[in-house]
């Protein structure tokens, strides 16, 4: 086959800022990760062939020159060292292990350095995706002209709204064709409406969370960190402490720019004892990614206010599984009170509605690290606000759980 992934930045900015920030601060620590297939799904004989296959295509990608200028442009924030170091950046398929068992079940598995294999997983994921839907003959179902009327309607009723949407959809993508669709609908949709709405028009599309794309189309490439780069600071040093240095090594990285951190890797109460005047006066805000959106709201207005900050001068980014609807519903219910805007994934890149395709449900989530090539590994885990979200043994959530309340 063909490779479904041809270029080195088709994958979500936050791979790539992740990546920079563990070069500077932890660039020897090592990871292991795995996949996970919520759904359980049986995958057709031969799948994990052809997944190794594709992951071994991932040892032709290069950064590109003009990847570079884009990047210099667009990500201000990132230091020029770094764009050194991507042009000698080489993927290797033996980071990568992967297995299907008999009943069709597909098993990854992904261990080296951290500041290598943390640009694995969009890949792997896309990969992952693209393949299943292709090989099911659902993607074949699927007329990208209609995909972009599609989205393009779903675009002008929700930043008709005065909702500010970013498109976060690349892991589970039906292709990156679909995708594009989208992307080039939200594009056209804003575009439209500042010309129809003027000075009324309160929405926005600033761009994807898809470098490629972003580039292609000449938008904003939007996205800061995942949970993995707090499980594995929580893994190194414990938990009670890690959204404080993960915060403290953000900042010391990005200099005050890329200031939306993800708080809810062991939940907000864990990241609230860390979370000091210091970081909510450095930090631009929070993103929501877990748990009730209101209910977090109200627990993040409530903290800025006890640190004296006016919640309505800070930015919320609300990402836990949006549709169109709910991120409207939300928006109204909002009302101001802070900076709000929506990074909503599945629903606009993965939307098969119109033809009965379900989206993938696939995560690669972290399951141990350590400081150095000479530590024993620890293991670590995410515990989120919603208990569908929990990854990581037993034994491990315990102790963390034991840790983070006595």
């Amino acid at each position: 086959m063909n490779p479904i992934i041809t270029h080195f930045t088709d994958t979500d900015l936050y791979k790539l800022t992740m990546c920079c920030a563990i070069v500077n601060c932890y660039p020897r620590a090592m990871v292991r990760y795995r996949f996970v297939d919520r759904n359980d799904t049986v995958y057709p004989a031969g799948f994990g062939t052809l997944v190794e296959e594709q992951i071994a295509y991932l040892e032709d990608l290069r950064f590109t020159e003009e990847e570079e200028q884009f990047m210099r442009q667009r990500c201000y924030y990132i230091p020029t060292w770094f764009y050194t170091y991507l042009h000698g950046f080489r993927f290797k398929k033996d980071w990568v292990k992967v297995s299907q068992d008999a009943e069709g079940h597909l098993h990854i598995d992904i261990e080296g350095y951290w500041h290598d294999t943390v640009l694995l997983e969009v890949m792997i994921l896309s990969i992952v995706s693209e393949l299943h839907h292709m090989l099911t003959g659902e993607l074949q179902k699927i007329d990208l002209q209609e995909y972009y009327n599609l989205s393009y309607a779903k675009a002008r009723r929700m930043l008709s709204e005065g909702l500010v949407v970013s498109e976060f959809g690349t892991r589970r993508r039906f292709s990156l064709a679909v995708q594009e669709q989208a992307v080039r609908a939200f594009i056209d949709a804003d575009r439209d409406l500042r010309k129809e709405l003027g000075e009324d028009y309160k929405g926005g599309f600033p761009g994807t969370s898809n470098v490629w794309l972003a580039y292609k189309y000449n938008v904003v490439p939007i996205g800061t960190m995942a949970h993995e780069f707090v499980s594995a600071i929580a893994g190194m040093y414990g938990p009670q402490e890690a959204n404080h240095i993960a915060m403290d090594m953000w900042q010391k990285t990005f200099i005050g720019s890329l200031g939306i951190f993800l708080y809810d890797t062991y939940g907000f109460d864990a990241f609230s004892a860390n979370f000091s005047e210091h970081f909510a006066r450095v930090f631009a805000g929070l993103r929501v990614d877990s748990g009730d959106n209101l209910e977090q709201l109200e627990k993040i207005c409530s903290k800025y206010r006890e640190l004296g900050l006016d919640p309505s001068t800070k930015q919320v980014v609300f990402s836990n599984a949006l549709s169109e609807q709910t991120a409207i519903q939300l928006h109204r219910a909002v009302a101001g009170r802070v900076h709000d805007s929506y990074g909503i994934g599945t629903s606009i890149a993965a939307d098969g509605a119109l033809w009965g395709i379900q989206p993938s449900n696939i995560v690669i989530k972290l399951l141990g690290v350590k400081m150095t090539e000479k530590r024993l590994w620890n293991k670590t885990c995410k515990m989120s606000e919603d208990f569908g979200k929990v990854t990581g043994d037993d034994d491990i959530i315990r102790v963390f759980n034991f840790l983070l309340h006595r």
